[in-house]
């Protein structure tokens, strides 16, 4: 059986590039809008009884061949697309500083505060300085200043900025100016790079330390590396506590263990999203925020990892 990439409940850029190449192919599939649905689904029958291929209404690898005519989407793409949903963020929303963070903003919620959209901002400016005053006009130079300020600074200034009870919000210059920043290609591509660098490479050594070799295991360690920042010492512990008390018969016990360590060893604030997001992972399906999710539909599962 052909291992499934995207099916019905995916969210993200796959599915977009999916809504896209069915588009091209003459299938309507509705909004190209990264959201796998019904119409989508719809349009995924068409486009396979159209070429004979099985009809199942999942794009699984022969159907994603003859869509893109390219290899299937890397592990990293899968990772990121799952890790982007729970985080609510695209390539071009910015939120206000609701966590202290200053601006959380791009594809995994990059933020002001920690520097990576400092990075992404000096990145892009200097391979086109054009493209920051593309995006946010006069204010561009305010923006090439900020991002080279100490990280106090920093988020001082992006208090100035939030709206909103919570200060989840940006005032609309700021807003829209990231926004247009997002949707750059070139922004986009240097963000994935960036998350590549910063989040995917460290969770695949964190995997084998962890001796986790499936999907669904890398899945877990790129999520505990964007949401938790790795796993850190106190959850290291709690894992072996766990581990010490616990059988292990199979790669799932091993990953829900770890879940749950990394979620005990979290802030309470955030305990229990941390829990929710983690053990989702670990068994393949759940509840995040209000949505299920069943990760076979996302194109993760217990494969080994091959790339």
């Amino acid at each position: 059986m052909s291992m499934t990439i995207a099916a019905r409940g995916a969210l993200g850029d796959v599915v977009r590039r999916v809504q896209s190449a069915l588009a091209a192919a003459g299938v309507d599939p509705g909004l190209i809008d990264g959201d796998f649905g019904p119409k989508t689904q719809a349009a995924v029958e068409q486009f396979q009884a159209d070429l004979g291929l099985t009809r199942n209404g999942e794009v699984d690898v022969p159907t994603w061949r003859a869509l893109t005519g390219e290899e299937p989407p890397p592990p990293r793409d899968l990772c990121l697309q799952l890790t982007a949903a729970f985080e609510g963020h695209g390539f071009s929303l910015a939120r206000g500083n609701f966590d202290g963070a200053g601006i959380t903003w791009g594809i995994i919620g990059f933020t002001l505060k920690h520097g990576d959209i400092g990075k992404i901002v000096k990145a892009v400016d200097a391979a086109d300085s054009g493209l920051l005053a593309e995006a946010f006009g006069s204010r561009a130079s305010e923006l090439r200043d900020i991002v080279r300020r100490p990280p106090s600074e920093r988020v001082a200034w992006a208090d100035s900025i939030s709206i909103g009870a919570r200060k989840t919000g940006l005032r609309r210059p700021w807003r829209e100016g990231f926004r247009r920043f997002g949707e750059i290609p070139e922004v986009q591509a240097e963000q994935l790079r960036l998350a590549d660098e910063r989040y995917f490479q460290p969770a695949v050594h964190t995997a084998r330390a962890q001796m986790l070799a499936t999907e669904l295991g890398l899945a877990l360690c790129f999520d505990i590396h964007v949401q938790n920042g790795g796993i850190k010492s106190a959850a290291r512990e709690r894992i072996d506590e766990l581990l010490a008390s616990h059988p292990v018969r199979s790669e799932r016990d091993r990953r829900v263990i770890i879940a749950n360590a990394v979620a005990d060893a979290s802030s309470p604030r955030w305990r229990e999203d941390v829990r929710s997001r983690k053990n989702t992972i670990a068994t393949g399906a759940g509840r995040v925020h209000g949505r299920i999710y069943l990760l076979r539909n996302w194109g993760l599962g217990e494969c080994p990892v091959t790339a």
